[in-house]
């Protein structure tokens, strides 16, 4: 499958299918749609994910798009602001924070649901207990509001982040979190109680507005 990512302040993504391609699309993020692009409301993996999808924040069901003809092409967007960027899945399985998974496509894609690591990381670090991993062969556009912070972290560096600027990570990434150290930050700063703790190795996208 081919695609571009175009525009600058709230961009799309078009992606251009041969016959029986098919992707993987957060609901509401279709744009746009050729007329022999066939979409129906799937649940990824089955039923059996999707109790726990329900805690997730991408609800229960995704969009599933598939071409009955070749070059026919969809466009999807996002409901904010913001930037798009690839992600391959040959350099490892990636973990989205709520809203910010766009789509995902390839021979072999798995999309499920992973619990944090930490218990405190998931009430207090700001993307919930319950996130969306995706693994496989192929593709995976992330959205971030505002514009993308693009960090690489070796093995155990650690960067503390902002709660809600978290976009998405490597599964070998370390999550947990870190309490502000004194009263004055925790309710002058206006970051809040806690920051969101990543150790490496891996690969971590930032965005600029909270989300």
């Amino acid at each position: 499958m081919k695609y571009q990512i175009k525009g600058e302040l709230a961009q799309i993504a078009e992606l251009n299918f041969n016959r029986r391609e098919s992707c993987w699309c957060s609901k509401g993020s279709l744009m746009s749609i050729d007329p022999n692009i066939e979409w129906k409301l799937r649940i990824p993996g089955g039923f059996s994910g999707a109790a726990r999808r329900m805690f997730s924040g991408e609800g229960i069901s995704l969009t599933h798009v598939k071409a009955v003809r070749s070059n026919q092409n969809v466009i999807l967007a996002s409901n904010a602001p913001g930037k798009i960027m690839d992600w391959d899945l040959s350099d490892g399985a990636v973990i989205t924070t709520r809203g910010s998974f766009l789509s995902a496509f390839g021979t072999k894609v798995s999309i499920d649901v992973t619990v944090a690591k930490r218990v405190g990381a998931a009430f207090f670090g700001g993307t919930g207990l319950i996130l969306q991993k995706i693994s496989g062969v192929g593709k995976v556009l992330i959205h971030g509001s505002g514009d993308f912070v693009d960090r690489q972290l070796a093995e155990n560096e650690t960067i503390l982040v902002s709660t809600g600027n978290l976009a998405a990570f490597s599964s070998s990434i370390d999550y947990s979190i870190q309490s502000n150290s004194s009263i004055r930050k925790m309710f002058f700063s206006g970051e809040g109680m806690f920051m969101t703790k990543l150790t490496g190795p891996g690969r971590v996208l930032l965005q600029s507005l909270k989300r």
